[in-house]
């Protein structure tokens, strides 16, 4: 797809969006591609329904969090609807649960496009978010518009997933890792979001950025930051900066291992030096250890990780910001990044 024609897909979906003004009291969760299945061996979300309907009901629902939830939540790829709604039908209720009370906005995605054809689906279905400041824009979309195959061909990939991916067992966290064209649709995603001036809050490729930053360029960034630090440091500090460097380091190795494994691009923004922060994506729920999700209140934005006491990676202990567990259950949350909208929108429209 060429730059002009997703520049005019994304200008069609930023003014067409259900449109709202942020406030004071706005609070709202980002999450997308749950992939839900039938709970059966094929179904990529199986394995972390226990903790993401945990944590929706125990702590957003709770502590009242508006639910976004940014496309591909159901897989009508591979799974019937009426399969789907059957396995999950304590899910289900958890988001009428949100619909009745703080809010619920659900996004369709390219897996779960086909429910604008069921008349009788029991959520209202939007294309896009957007949330307006005075000082900037937010738009919730889930990112398979960057896509020519799935805006203009979205039935060939139905039947590829349906009838060769399902047959063949390939799971849907096999996927969007492997494909350089997803790495191709992030790219076309920043770059039109600095093009118009907007912060995207995005799904579709199953992997977290935060404020246009992949978790490769952020380890990256933070061992290159530590190093500085280490040549000034006083001889007391530099043993926790050793031990830090190694963490980071370690982690990093595994994840080049991984992506030069996989054949995949490292690093979404190789030519770019200042980065402006136009691009978030909440991950997804298919994570083999857990699942990521964006947060938003009125002055600031997070990169959050949930997953059960004792599952989280050494780097990530050292790394989050802080952590929390919800009171008498095994569920962590892990605030991995977070800074000002102020700051954000600020940068974004300076830079852009």
């Amino acid at each position: 797809m060429k730059m002009q024609e997703f520049m005019a897909t994304m200008r069609t979906l930023v003014d067409g969006a259900r449109r709202e003004t942020m406030g004071a009291d706005t609070r709202i969760v980002f999450m997308s591609d749950f992939h839900l299945g039938d709970g059966g061996k094929s179904d990529d979300f199986r394995h972390n329904a226990d903790l993401v309907g945990g944590a929706l009901a125990s702590y957003y629902l709770e502590k009242d969090w508006r639910l976004v939830l940014n496309g591909d939540i159901e897989d009508l790829y591979k799974f019937k609807a009426a399969k789907i709604r059957a396995a999950y039908d304590e899910l289900y209720a958890i988001l009428h649960a949100f619909g009745r009370g703080p809010g619920l906005v659900k996004i369709v995605g390219n897996h779960d496009l086909g429910l604008l054809l069921h008349d009788d689906y029991e959520f209202p279905l939007e294309n896009a978010f957007r949330l307006d400041r005075g000082d900037g824009t937010f738009i919730a979309y889930h990112g398979h518009q960057s896509s020519r195959l799935f805006m203009k061909y979205n039935h060939l990939s139905d039947f590829l997933v349906r009838y060769v991916a399902d047959p063949l067992k390939i799971h849907n966290t096999d996927v969007p890792m492997t494909s350089r064209k997803r790495f191709k649709a992030e790219r076309r995603m920043y770059r039109v979001s600095k093009d118009l001036g907007i912060i995207s809050i995005v799904g579709h490729t199953h992997r977290p950025l935060f404020e246009s930053f992949s978790k490769y360029d952020s380890l990256r960034w933070n061992i290159e930051s530590l190093l500085r630090r280490y040549a000034d440091a006083p001889e007391q500090d530099r043993a926790g900066i050793v031990a830090l460097v190694g963490i980071y380091a370690e982690e990093f190795k595994r994840l080049t291992r991984k992506e030069r494994k996989q054949k995949v691009s490292r690093s979404l923004y190789e030519r770019e030096e200042l980065l402006v922060p136009c691009i978030f994506n909440s991950g997804c729920a298919t994570g083999r250890g857990g699942f990521t999700a964006i947060e938003m209140d009125r002055d600031s934005i997070s990169l959050v990780y949930w997953t059960l006491a004792g599952k989280a990676r050494a780097y990530l202990e050292r790394e989050a910001l802080y952590h929390e567990q919800v009171e008498g259950l095994p569920w962590i949350r892990y605030t991995i990044a977070k800074d000002s909208i102020d700051y954000v929108l600020a940068r974004s429209r300076l830079l852009s």
